[in-house]
């Protein structure tokens, strides 16, 4: 164990995320007055040791893990989209052409649900404004590093 009270930094491993410092698991050096009056007698972070170490090792490699199961999983809904090719949406239109209201990543949303089976954030949807019939293209981000373009015919 290392002294605490005469070193100028200490270093601990977070218990929880701490918006100044870092996120959970992660290993910061703070003033050692800071580490011995708050981090450590509220459970915030605990010292580094050789076990704790080998505790954060795992974690990260579970994190990641999933993290590259879960990009996997947004690369195939990709590739299920583009297999699609084209979502239909029908919507109200008036005598010129015109559309009454818009499209918007709601209805986006619903139709690849409809078509796939698989749920969609709305918010993750692009869609350029569409005020009449045709063909579109939007914008879906699956994933921080996976975006998808989806083709779109408006009906009436």
């Amino acid at each position: 164990m290392f002294n605490i009270f005469m070193a100028k930094r200490v270093q601990v491993a977070l218990t929880e995320s701490i918006a100044s410092l870092g996120k959970e698991g992660d290993l910061v050096e703070v003033a050692p007055g800071y580490a011995r009056n708050f981090l450590l007698p509220y459970g915030k972070a605990m010292n580094v040791t050789p076990a704790v170490l080998k505790q954060i090792e795992k974690k990260k490699e579970k994190e990641k893990i999933a993290a590259d199961k879960l990009k996997q999983e947004a690369l195939d809904f990709q590739t299920a989209l583009s297999t699609i090719g084209r979502f239909t949406i029908k919507k109200q239109v008036g005598e010129d052409g015109v559309l009454f209201g818009t499209v918007t990543n709601g209805d986006v949303a619903e139709a690849i649900e409809a078509a796939t089976k698989k749920e969609i954030d709305r918010r993750n949807i692009t869609v350029p404004d569409i005020h009449n019939l045709g063909s579109f293209t939007a914008k879906i981000k699956l994933h921080p590093e996976v975006n998808a373009e989806v083709n779109i015919e408006v009906t009436s």
